[in-house]
């Protein structure tokens, strides 16, 4: 899949790799175990996250849809235990962009690679 797209490739530190395939979505790796660790999905991306939220929807109901999304107000993103991040534009309230990722990114000894 990476090998037919634009993608431009970014090391983050020691233990993260970013594939980014322009305008549509970033695959976040683990360098030590290889592992996917987070996809996010951009505003060209089709799909839809629990097959209702998409990119460009109202944060409304999105919250209607998912109530753990919680705003966190240093990150500036809603946050929810699931693992998911979704940013919204502060003009329009609408989905910029929706991240998953695996809840090990988030603990102790994540760089290690041993999850």
């Amino acid at each position: 899949m990476l090998s037919a797209q634009d993608v431009k490739v970014t090391l983050l530190g020691k233990f993260l790799i970013r594939y980014e395939i322009t305008n549509m979505v970033d695959l976040w790796f683990n360098l030590i175990n290889g592992k996917l660790v987070k996809i996010t999905a951009l505003r060209n991306y089709a799909g839809m996250l629990f097959d209702k939220i998409r990119i460009g929807v109202p944060i409304d109901d999105v919250l209607e849809i998912e109530p753990s999304l919680v705003y966190d107000e240093f990150e500036e993103v809603y946050c929810s235990p699931k693992g998911i991040y979704i940013e919204t534009d502060p003009i329009t309230d609408r989905v910029l962009w929706i991240s998953v990722f695996v809840k090990e990114l988030e603990c102790h000894g994540f760089e290690n690679g041993k999850w």
